[in-house]
């Protein structure tokens, strides 16, 4: 009996101590807070933080279990940095006070002002501030007219990030787009509001390109180019309940320029409202252009408050007129299976539905359901011009459609 108590109690401590050994390897620590205060950063709004945020990461991306970069009230200057993956646990890097871009011309022409690479089960949020100062490098945005021009930092750029979210924060003037999203899968963006004037130059919300599984929900942006723009190899992305205003809309494109295999499809914007833009939902292929497809778009449930051109297809976009010189100008991308549904409002422009598909492949299954947009400005009613689209209407037609 003694012999079998002894070899009970043995065998409890030997599965306990194989149990504490599972949980340690799993990583299955509590999370660890790395506060950038602890690390030399000083929020006194001038001091370059650069070298404390990047000591705190790569200690919290050495825990073995949840890392936690705490960046605290105050306003923490901050350069041009890139936090790297892979980490041995996830990471969240959650921001309460303001981080402010540098203003030295000696310093600022960069393409990232932060950046994440390389990781999976990241968090970014935290309600706080990103001023990237775009007042004091917008002139210097003027590369249509300089071939030698300098590349302008995006505020925040996610490379490579997997099974992630960015959620609560705030970006304000950036020299830039807002962020950039590339090869990046099941990322969810929410309650993020983009903030720059509608004269800022290339100032885009949230651009797109390879990645997929993107939801954006729940956001305001209020920019000078595209709130949101989505260009080759974007697939599955949802946007829902987005306001867009100022700003030229959310746009799939410029496409045909690169990337040509890198198909955009599964695109879905619903409930969503845009505000005195420049555009409201729009697709637009370089002419002339590389062969690609662009397919399974929809537009549904969409407000347009006085906006200019609210729904537009556009295949012959080119921005200067050195494209029409080359030859054959007409667009090599198919679209097709194209859905603009329920979408109302006023129009700032006349032609409210602007629908010029290629002459070498014309739009297919295009379709236009329920659409009451109205124009109240001079010249009559508001009016839909369409070229060389295959589709079909139903249900109320304001203006009337032309396919």
């Amino acid at each position: 009996m003694a012999m079998r108590f002894v070899f009970s109690i043995s065998g409890r401590l030997i599965i306990l101590l194989f149990l504490c050994v599972v949980v340690i390897n799993g990583r299955d620590l509590p999370p660890k807070v790395f506060n950038v205060i602890n690390y030399g950063a000083i929020a006194d709004g001038e001091t370059d933080n650069t070298q404390a945020f990047v000591r705190a990461w790569e200690n919290a991306c050495a825990y073995e279990g949840r890392g936690r970069v705490w960046v605290p009230r105050g306003t923490f200057v901050l350069g041009s940095v890139s936090f790297v993956g892979t980490c041995n646990g996830s990471m969240a890097f959650l921001i309460k006070g303001t981080l402010k871009a540098p203003t030295d011309s000696r310093i600022i022409f960069t393409d990232t002002w932060i950046g994440f690479r390389y990781l999976n089960g990241l968090t970014v949020g935290g309600g706080g501030v990103l001023d990237g100062q775009g007042q004091s490098a917008w002139r210097y945005n003027d590369c249509r007219t300089n071939h030698n021009c300098k590349p302008l930092p995006v505020t925040m750029r996610f490379d490579f990030v997997t099974n992630s979210r960015v959620h609560n924060l705030h970006s304000i003037n950036s020299k830039s787009s807002h962020f950039n999203l590339f090869a990046c899968e099941n990322l969810n963006l929410s309650r993020i509001e983009l903030k720059a004037p509608a004269d800022s130059p290339n100032t885009d919300g949230i651009h797109i390109g390879i990645s997929k599984r993107i939801k954006i929900r729940n956001s305001i942006i209020s920019t000078g180019d595209d709130c949101v723009s989505m260009v080759s190899g974007s697939q599955n992305i949802d946007i829902f309940n987005v306001t867009c205003g100022p700003g030229h809309g959310i746009s799939i494109g410029s496409l045909g320029r690169s990337h040509e295999h890198e198909y955009v499809k599964g695109i879905s914007v619903r409930n969503c409202t845009f505000i005195g833009s420049d555009n409201g939902v729009r697709i637009k292929t370089w002419s002339p252009s590389s062969s690609s497809v662009a397919s399974n778009i929809l537009f549904e449930d969409i407000v347009m408050q006085n906006s200019r051109n609210p729904i537009v297809i556009d295949q012959n976009y080119c921005p200067s007129s050195h494209c029409y010189i080359q030859g054959d100008s007409s667009s090599a991308v198919q679209i097709e299976d194209v859905t603009f549904k329920n979408i109302r409002g006023v129009s700032r422009s006349k032609v409210a539905v602007n629908l010029q598909c290629s002459g070498s492949v014309p739009c297919k299954n295009v379709k236009l359901i329920d659409i009451n947009l109205t124009y109240h400005g001079p010249g009559g009613r508001a009016m839909a011009l369409c070229s060389h689209v295959i589709g079909s209407s139903s249900g109320e037609l304001v203006p009337s459609g032309c396919v």
